[in-house]
């Protein structure tokens, strides 16, 4: 298969880079930051059929489209780039919101106007999105993380019943709290913390069982759909009472 995996230069990215590093396969790895990826590259070189780094900042709309036209025809589309500004229960500064949508929204979209008409010609393809559990409840100190990601689920699902037709898979990942540079920089409990390592085995199971939405771990998703069916007023109590405890130990 030839694979092109976003935010490949650590975390997520970087783990499902290392397991599909096989002779069979050839991985297109994109990120902003070259030197990362070309550690990467070195150490996946010797198992993996070919790979290949684009140092991109997917922000970056039109660089991007050219350098997804280079690459000419796909199987499979990890996309996997995503930002945090933090948690914060200030107003979120414009530039930074719009650079997280930016980042975690549209630069998909950018990507797949280019991969559809591809996976579409070819009757087949498959498109892997990385979503988050933060995006089936809002809280007030991850506005726009939440929202991005919320929009994101909507615009997974849309593609998913439009392209069903056209032998195009596509997988929606919701993960909790994995271990990553992202997560490092979180000073609060984090429930249901997993090791990159496990996290990353889960989401590439799913992925090859084409599991059209895969929240994780079961029971930190279980307890998030309990509170969204709670009635409003209680769900409110609840959150209130948590984002208050949060306010106490960042002071």
């Amino acid at each position: 298969m030839k694979i092109l995996i976003t935010g490949a230069s650590s975390g997520i990215g970087a783990g499902l880079a290392k397991l599909y590093a096989t002779p069979d396969n050839e991985l297109l790895l994109l990120a902003r930051r070259e030197d990362k990826l070309l550690t990467l590259k070195s150490q996946l070189e010797p198992t993996c059929k070919r790979v290949n780094i684009i140092v991109c900042d997917v922000s970056d709309f039109d660089y991007l489209q050219d350098k997804i036209k280079q690459i000419g025809t796909l199987d499979m589309v990890v996309l996997n780039a995503g930002i945090s500004i933090g948690h914060s229960f200030e107003i979120t500064p414009f530039k930074d919101f719009k650079r997280l949508f930016d980042v975690n929204l549209l630069s998909n979209h950018a990507i797949l106007e280019v991969v559809l008409p591809q996976f579409i010609a070819q009757k087949s393809g498959k498109i892997v999105f990385i979503s988050s559990l933060a995006s089936l409840i809002a809280m007030p100190s991850s506005k726009a993380y939440s929202a991005s990601k919320r929009a994101l689920n909507a615009y997974a699902e849309s593609i998913r019943y439009k392209y069903k037709k056209d032998g195009i898979k596509v997988v929606n990942i919701l993960p909790g709290f994995i271990q990553s540079e992202m997560t490092d920089k979180n000073d609060f409990n984090m429930p249901f913390l997993l090791s990159n390592e496990d996290g990353v085995k889960r989401i590439y199971k799913a992925i090859e069982n084409n599991r059209r939405l895969y929240a994780f771990p079961k029971r930190f998703f279980l307890i998030i759909k309990f509170l969204t069916l709670l009635p409003q007023f209680i769900r409110d109590m609840i959150v209130g009472s948590k984002m208050k405890k949060m306010m106490q130990d960042s002071e």
